[in-house]
């Protein structure tokens, strides 16, 4: 499961995520991936179940390169605790993504494969996604 070795805090605020993807929202390693539409927090343990159905489609095939992390503590407090008495302990860590930002890319295998297989892992994901194919991509060239 993704998560950093090490984090400067063990807690963070939540902050807020507006507006649209600023970087990572352009394809810069394949020439096949899949964007978000919305604004969500993913899971590690999501990030980690798309990658397995890519993984597992493709036969090992092919490159993937997952362009987000999680870095985010997030906390959470026991059951049946009241309220107040300060913050709760880090539960897992969560890759906050904005609208336009690439997820996951692929490369070496061919457009069906890449489309069925990024179709698989955007159903692991709790954003809505869009398919997104390089510019220069050439359906001719044999892979």
């Amino acid at each position: 499961m993704l998560q950093p070795k090490k984090t400067k805090f063990r807690r963070a605020q939540k902050g807020r995520s507006k507006g649209v993807a600023q970087r990572g929202n352009q394809l810069a390693f394949g020439s096949f991936g899949i964007k978000t539409l919305e604004t969500k927090w993913i899971t590690g343990r999501q990030i980690e179940a798309a990658r397995i159905a890519v993984t597992r489609y493709m036969q090992r095939q092919g490159q993937i390169w997952i362009r987000i992390f999680p870095d985010k503590p997030i906390t959470k407090k026991p059951a049946d605790v009241r309220m107040g008495k300060g913050k709760g302990n880090p539960e897992g860590f969560v890759a906050p993504v904005t609208p336009g930002r690439v997820i996951i890319e692929v490369e070496g295998v061919s457009y069906d494969i890449a489309k069925e297989a990024l179709r698989l892992a955007a159903q692991k994901l709790p954003v809505v996604t869009k398919f997104i194919v390089r510019r220069d991509y050439d359906p001719t060239q044999n892979v």
